[in-house]
């Protein structure tokens, strides 16, 4: 069965060659201890545990957040006329757990105008538990059709907790989603991988499917015969932090700020608000 939605070129899920070459483990990173910053990257802080699990490891909530962050900036931002919302684990799993989801309305963003939301889902339990739960899956709610589609890279272990998810956020937009697992979705062939497989489905979808259509476009959200290079999707996103890192450390050093040359400051290289207090 086809599912669409509105609004298609094919992108591979796989990482460019660049992503597959070895990213070195630098002296600066080896000093660093595991809960120590080692990119600001707009409104997300790195430290060292984050980037270390995405070498290869379950990847943590900030992981996945910089990765939206990177989409948002770096990518969406390429399409002002687009109304997609990439919202972070943090206010999905807020959402998953609140009561009353009306009350977190000031803390979301006004989805009035929103044709698309992407949220990570984690099957976390426990409100009082930091970087809980055990899986990820990708929910991707396209508003203006009325459906909720669910990517489950070990289906259907999230199907309860993005069901959940799609009827808070069906309660916030006032208007009903139908529920639809995709069944297809491309599988993982080990017990770390899911967050990965969240990122790289998350770019997919937004770049080769939603931004490549035109409006009134019927947009087919199967992923049948798509395969995930979750190696490589690690690969890639070391490469673009560490180039990113390069590119803060590179601005810090041109700029008149304390953080001149000589300065033993902690704060980490930044890329966004650079001249902001860290």
């Amino acid at each position: 069965m086809a599912f669409f939605c509105n609004r298609m070129s094919s992108l591979p899920l796989a990482a460019s060659p660049a992503a597959h070459s070895t990213i070195p483990r630098t002296n600066a990173h080896a000093q660093l201890a595991p809960e120590d910053p080692y990119l600001s990257y707009h409104d997300v802080r790195l430290t060292r545990e984050d980037v270390d699990t995405i070498k290869s490891d379950w990847l943590t909530d900030n992981a996945i957040a910089f990765w939206e962050e990177y989409l948002e900036h770096e990518k969406l931002h390429a399409y002002p006329k687009a109304n997609i919302v990439l919202l972070r684990p943090s206010m999905a799993f807020l959402l998953m757990k609140a009561q009353d989801p009306l009350s977190l309305r000031s803390a979301l963003p006004d989805f009035n105008n929103t044709s698309h939301i992407f949220l990570p889902v984690n099957d976390c339990r426990s409100v009082d538990v930091a970087e809980g739960g055990s899986h990820w899956s990708l929910l991707l709610v396209s508003v203006i059709d009325g459906v909720a589609f669910h990517y489950d890279s070990l289906s259907p272990s999230n199907i309860s907790e993005a069901k959940l998810v799609a009827h808070r956020i069906s309660q916030l937009l006032g208007k009903p989603l139908k529920f639809i697992n995709l069944e297809d979705s491309p599988q993982q062939e080990n017990s770390m991988d899911c967050g990965v497989y969240v990122c790289l489905l998350m770019q997919h979808l937004l770049i080769s499917k939603l931004l490549q259509a035109h409006a009134g476009d019927k947009i087919s959200m199967s992923m049948r015969g798509k395969e995930v290079d979750a190696t490589g999707g690690r690969k890639e996103m070391l490469r673009i932090i560490e180039a990113r890192r390069k590119e803060g450390e590179r601005r810090r050093s041109r700029s008149h700020s304390p953080y001149t040359q000589g300065s033993k400051s902690r704060s980490p290289p930044r890329i966004g608000d650079e001249n902001a207090d860290a």
